[in-house]
């Protein structure tokens, strides 16, 4: 049933009127109607639709027409009348709102960052990257805005500025994902846009050879034992940054001549190596030598620095570039060139690459292919054993003379030279073997030769 009645929006009472003595601001005291005089003010229809489903469900929509005039309100009611019907009594499905890029980066911070425990040096980097590139760019859109067009025209502007492929794919990965994970949440329906990271090559990566890490031991060892037992463990052992600070001395089986590497240190929070996992890898002569020497009772922890604390990364790099001046090399500070070495070392040294994979603690084989290679003195030194090959074959004739040819046992007739008359092409040297004749070409089965 449909019902169409002047839209209320006041009624200006007169004195005396009960419905305004009720004290209920002209509310309706039980069904008793207002007094002569009283003026209603409309504006518009009210459309009053009382249904039942086919299933026996009573529905009652009262709500005033999105239209002027009383037929019109009239259509509009049976219109709502039959979608009602159509939909079975269900409510219109109301837009969802979606969020700004800026909106949602707190939720996905908290519902993917730290509800997935990732490590506080991977939360800084998300951190960063929302921080530098994605909020100045994206902040403002909402999500599902974001399309291939405006992706392509930021990945552009990236390359503009001159960053590595390696760093824009840091950069669109971390969009990628949060991206993703709105559609796990169902924040949005689908991605949006799809989002082709950059090709970049694995480049070889800088290592010091045989001689300028000697002279880095020689020199670290010179200054300050703690320095020389730190290079060591990144050039002989492998050990990164943050697992050289948090090394502790229960981790180092000196008995055995092993370590194990099963924490990392960033920032001053201590987590699993990088990937995860833990190793375990034994030790070198020296670099057992050098723990064995350097025991102590300061604490739990193989390094300190000055006073008692555990050196921060600022102070590993001071200590690194005073080893590299006494060694005379470039003073850069760098740590990760040692567990460069140490990977590069083992390669040239004929190590597989599954073994170095082990030993550093590569998650992917792609990573341990960086270190596959060999440098300038090991090519040179390759390339001279050509200059050691033989001058003389193996009965002591010299290469460079002409040895007489040997008949070859043939009864082919006619042709070119050597072909039926008795002699050997002079582009084919012959060797007698016993009483059979080996001419460098594979010889014919027995029962191909002329009796």
């Amino acid at each position: 049933m449909v019902k169409i009645r002047p839209y209320v929006v006041a009624v200006n009472h007169v004195p005396g009127c009960p419905r305004l003595e009720s004290g209920q601001g002209g509310r309706k005291l039980g069904r008793q109607r207002c007094a002569p005089g009283c003026e209603r003010v409309t504006d518009g229809w009210e459309v009053d639709l009382v249904l039942r489903l086919p299933d026996g469900t009573p529905i009652r929509e009262r709500v005033k027409a999105p239209v002027s005039g009383k037929s019109a309100a009239l259509r509009w009611a049976q219109e709502r009348e039959g979608q009602i019907l159509a939909q079975k009594g269900r409510k219109p499905r109301q837009a969802r709102v979606v969020p700004t890029l800026a909106e949602f980066k707190p939720r996905f911070i908290e519902g993917h960052v730290k509800a997935n425990r990732l490590k506080p040096s991977t939360a800084e980097a998300y951190e960063s990257v929302f921080r530098t590139h994605l909020e100045p760019t994206f902040g403002s859109l909402r999500l599902d805005a974001i399309g291939d067009e405006l992706v392509q025209r930021f990945k552009g502007e990236l390359v503009e500025d001159e960053m590595a492929n390696k760093s824009i794919n840091n950069v669109l990965t971390a969009l990628s994902v949060m991206l993703k994970r709105a559609v796990d949440w169902k924040v949005i329906d689908a991605m949006p846009c799809r989002i082709r990271l950059l090709k970049w090559e694995l480049v070889e990566v800088p290592f010091y050879d045989f001689a300028e890490y000697r002279y880095l031991v020689e020199g670290a060892a010179a200054i300050d034992p703690r320095i020389e037992l730190l290079v060591l463990l990144g050039g002989d052992a492998g050990l990164r940054r943050g697992e050289t600070i948090a090394l502790e001395w229960t981790d180092v089986d000196l008995r055995r001549r092993t370590v194990h590497v099963q924490r990392s240190s960033w920032n001053g929070h201590v987590t699993l190596p990088k990937g995860g996992r833990s190793r375990r890898l034994p030790l070198t002569e020296r670099l057992a030598e050098a723990l064995r020497s350097h025991r102590h009772l300061k604490g739990p922890r193989v390094l300190y620095y000055d006073g008692g604390a555990s050196p921060t990364n600022k102070e590993i790099r001071m200590w690194v570039q005073r080893a590299q001046r006494r060694a005379v090399l470039p003073a850069t500070g760098a740590y990760h060139i040692l567990r460069h070495t140490f990977c590069s070392h083992l390669a040239m040294q004929g190590a597989t690459a599954k073994a170095i994979q082990e030993l550093a603690g590569h998650q992917d084989l792609t990573t341990t292919q960086r270190y596959m290679h060999l440098s300038p003195a090991h090519k040179d030194a390759a390339i001279r054993l050509l200059d050691r090959r033989p001058v003389e074959d193996e009965v002591g004739t010299p290469l460079d003379s002409a040895a007489p040819a040997a008949p070859l046992r043939s009864g082919r007739t006619g042709g070119g030279p050597g072909e039926g008359d008795g002699t050997a092409p002079s582009a084919v040297r012959a060797i007698s073997v016993g009483d059979g004749v080996e001419t460098g070409l594979r010889p014919k089965p027995e029962s191909s030769r002329s009796e």
